[in-house]
């Protein structure tokens, strides 16, 4: 069962785990409607260029901005978490913890370690925690925001555990 690369659903098991962190849909007609606001306040009315060239520039800005909001990918592949750019191979990883909502609160509150690594997203509601255990990285542990924190949890550890 592999799922397209839009979805956010997991991708099944020779693959590992793949998940856009994209925006929800309510968040495009939105965003699209605030900059459609804004560029008809700064027309008001004019003749010319002012006229057509506060749509021409803040809408599509707009559509950039939310595109790149939603373009982090998470993937357990290959031996290697992968968050955007950020790679870490899972031989480091001691253990993941599939967080809800209130735990990912509590994990990035105000106890919260400053040097964790975290990719959070506030539109999804589950993380996962990656606890670490690479003696020459200051870095405690990892959260990384996922849709489906007990999959994403299983995959890592699966990985570990293979390689």
């Amino acid at each position: 069962m592999r799922q397209s690369s839009s979805s956010t659903a997991p991708v099944a098991a020779t693959a590992g785990y793949a998940e856009r962190l994209g925006l929800p849909w309510w968040a495009w007609p939105a965003g699209l409607a605030v900059a459609g606001l804004l560029a008809a306040e700064l027309w008001m009315g004019a003749s010319g260029v002012r006229a057509w060239l506060p749509f021409v520039l803040l809408l599509p800005a707009a559509a950039a901005t939310l595109w790149w909001l939603g373009r982090i990918r998470v993937t357990v592949q290959g031996g290697e978490l992968r968050v955007d750019d950020a790679r870490l191979p899972v031989r480091f990883v001691a253990d993941a913890v599939p967080l809800d909502a209130a735990g990912r609160r509590e994990v990035l509150g105000v106890g919260s370690d400053p040097l964790a690594f975290v990719v959070q997203r506030p539109w999804v509601g589950g993380a996962v925690q990656v606890v670490l255990d690479d003696p020459a990285d200051p870095t405690p542990f990892w959260v990384v925001s996922t849709r489906h924190p007990v999959q994403l949890a299983t995959a890592l550890l699966a990985a570990r555990d293979a390689g």
